[in-house]
């Protein structure tokens, strides 16, 4: 049975947040950042925040500072969108190479990655491009799961909306679904502290 994702409390430790630019096979790639209050050092593996098409990170705001109390934050405007310096026309999978130059420059070997509504095609596009980059993925509004039976990564699907209501088919084996039907594409603003106490339940549980 689908689990429910309820507002949670503001989390009371304070987080820094910031903006920065990286540069990557592209050009410059935009990427909002927040760490938590002991300065950086985490205590669990950074994640990674990948907006949808109709958007930029700009979507993760709030997010942002209720999720980084225990671990580093990043959400990067993918090429193209928002502030950072678009692809070559034609460019197959900018968004996964981008990340895997953000998570290289950043000399990160393993990282965890939310994505929302159509960003979890760029979010899947890097699982299957690197494998051993992705510890933990997390997908919301996705839509249909098809193909997280060909990726081996730990996954939790967050359904939200009218999606959330409708029956859900049995998931593969690595997947976990949780449901929020009171919420749909307003989730990380009218909810980010849900979402976050979600997530970091999910992730926090360890390799």
């Amino acid at each position: 049975m689908a689990k429910s994702v309820r507002q949670a409390p503001p989390p009371a430790s304070a987080v820094r947040t910031r903006r920065a630019y990286f540069d990557c096979r592209f050009g410059q790639l935009h990427v909002r950042t927040a760490f938590p209050a002991t300065g950086g050092f985490d205590e669990q593996v950074p994640l990674f925040c990948v907006h949808p098409s109709s958007a930029s990170s700009r979507v993760f705001g709030a997010f942002l500072a209720s999720i980084a109390d225990r671990r580093s934050i990043y959400a990067p405007d993918l090429p193209g969108f928002g502030e950072s310096d678009a692809p070559a026309a034609g460019a197959l999978g900018a968004g996964a190479a981008a990340i895997q130059d953000l998570a290289s420059d950043l000399r990160l070997r393993r990282i965890d990655v939310l994505a929302f509504a159509d960003g979890c095609g760029v979010a899947l596009d890097l699982c299957s491009a690197a494998p051993e980059l992705v510890r933990r993925l997390v997908l919301v509004g996705a839509g249909g799961i098809d193909r997280l039976a060909s990726i081996a990564t730990p996954c939790l699907v967050l359904r939200i909306g009218a999606d959330a209501k409708a029956r859900a088919v049995d998931p593969p084996a690595h997947v976990e679904i949780a449901s929020a039907p009171e919420y749909g594409e307003d989730l990380f603003e009218a909810a980010p502290q849900a979402v976050a106490k979600a997530c970091a339940a999910f992730l926090d549980r360890g390799a």
